[in-house]
């Protein structure tokens, strides 16, 4: 957990030096390696610092996959590439649970699975670079190589890059309409003061935190539910596997959260109060596992919430915060005491199911952004809003979506945090 929380802190200042394949590359690298070195070297300490790095590289992975997948997809399906990429994780989740079931020893297992990434790495070379990001730093060059592969990658490149210099032209329109008196700083602390903002980033930390915590809380005591450990590996990536059809639901971002968290809190609260009273594991650990799909539901709503909530002038400082609050409820989640039988206790059973709970009460105070333009300014923010009011009466409001999505990542950086490692 220490190891993604910095890989996630450091990953996004090193890709915008030095671009996200560079760091992609050079982490996949490293990621494979370290699955291999405890198989050769298994001392406890050496095990522990390899895991942190290993921890560390998949969490510049992680920026780099979905910021090159989100970056090279057109606005109208920038829904589905974390949709599909989460889709793939946990088809890796029940393929590590079947591999540890076949592997005779642990050292086996770490050769099982660090292999063949050494054998794939060539193939990561074929990744393009970010547009976005080649277009800043004006590397033409590479620009035009990507436009000479095909006329439907020069079309589809084009398209790309007329975005970008949109919502770049948006964004300096919007600094020099706002002029930054009292230093860079100095503004984004002003800006950080407004009530709006201090509002909306309050509930969004709070519920990363408590998604991250009732997320890891399940997947950390996946064994405590009285089945089979290699089975409930197996069907708690399983059940991840639906979100994938979340890009298909159109309730709007604050309905759908809310559904989400409730359920996810009342199935992991019965399922934490049936395991106390010696239930059916069976029964427990699908009340578990539903509430696991519901929180990862939710955590994928939020990504896209948090970033459409926030200005373009403080958008990403926002996102960083709320990044780093996901962060600390994983590392918190390690720290919650178990029971003196090794179960799940009692205070951490309050934490995983009540987490949800309050956040879903906190996001009646938020408005609705789906369709909406993303805000620019304090103002603009003020005014959505006004228009689209939070709590039960606008809960149900009847939105007129806008024709143009272009607009659903932030200009200056589209790197996303995310759970699902």
């Amino acid at each position: 957990m220490v190891g993604m929380l910095l890989g996630s802190l450091v990953g996004g200042a090193i890709s915008d030096k030095y671009g996200k394949r560079p760091l992609l590359l050079v982490s996949a690298f490293v990621h494979a390696l370290c699955g291999i070195v405890p198989a050769v070297l298994p001392q406890p300490i050496v095990f522990l610092a390899i895991r942190c790095l290993t921890a560390f590289s998949c969490g510049c992975i992680n920026i780099c996959v979905f910021s090159l997948a989100v970056e090279w997809t057109l606005p109208a399906a920038r829904l589905w590439p974390p949709a599909f990429l989460s889709f793939c994780f946990s088809l890796g989740t029940m393929g590590a649970a079947l591999l540890a079931w076949l592997s005779p020893t642990w050292t086996h297992l770490h050769l099982t699975v660090g292999l063949p990434q050494l054998v794939c790495l060539p193939l990561y070379l074929s990744l393009p670079e970010s547009p976005r990001w080649l277009l800043l730093k004006k590397k033409t060059d590479v620009l035009e190589r990507y436009r000479g592969n095909s006329p439907a990658d020069k079309q589809h490149l084009q398209l790309l890059l007329d975005l970008a210099l949109s919502d770049l032209q948006k964004a300096a329109e919007t600094q020099t309409e706002t002029p930054d008196r009292g230093g860079h700083a100095h503004s984004d602390l002003i800006h950080l003061r407004h009530p709006t903002i201090l509002l909306h980033l309050f509930i969004m930390s709070f519920l990363s935190a408590a998604i991250s915590l009732t997320y890891y809380g399940i997947c950390l005591n996946i064994g405590s539910f009285g089945v089979g450990v290699y089975t409930a590996q197996f069907f708690s990536g399983l059940t991840e596997a639906p979100c994938l059809l979340v890009p298909l639901i159109r309730l709007g971002r604050r309905l759908i959260s809310i559904l989400a968290l409730f359920l996810s809190g009342t199935a992991c609260g019965l399922s934490f109060l049936l395991s106390r009273y010696n239930c059916e594991p069976i029964l427990v650990m699908s009340l578990a596992l539903l509430g696991k799909l519901c929180i990862l539901a939710a955590c994928f709503i939020s990504i896209l919430y948090s970033i459409e909530l926030f200005p373009t002038v403080v958008r990403q400082r926002c996102i960083s915060l709320v990044s780093l609050s996901f962060r600390i409820g994983s590392l918190t989640t390690t720290l919650l005491p178990s029971s003196p039988n090794g179960g799940i206790s009692l205070a951490a059973m309050v934490v995983y199911s009540s987490g949800p709970i309050v956040g879903c009460g906190l996001c009646l105070l938020l408005p609705e952004t789906c369709g909406v333009p993303l805000p620019d300014s304090l103002e603009d923010c003020d005014r959505r809003s006004e228009s689209h009011p939070a709590g039960m009466d606008g809960l149900w409001r009847t939105r007129k979506p806008v024709s143009s999505e272009v607009r659903i990542l932030p200009p200056e950086k589209e790197d996303t945090f995310t759970p699902f490692i």
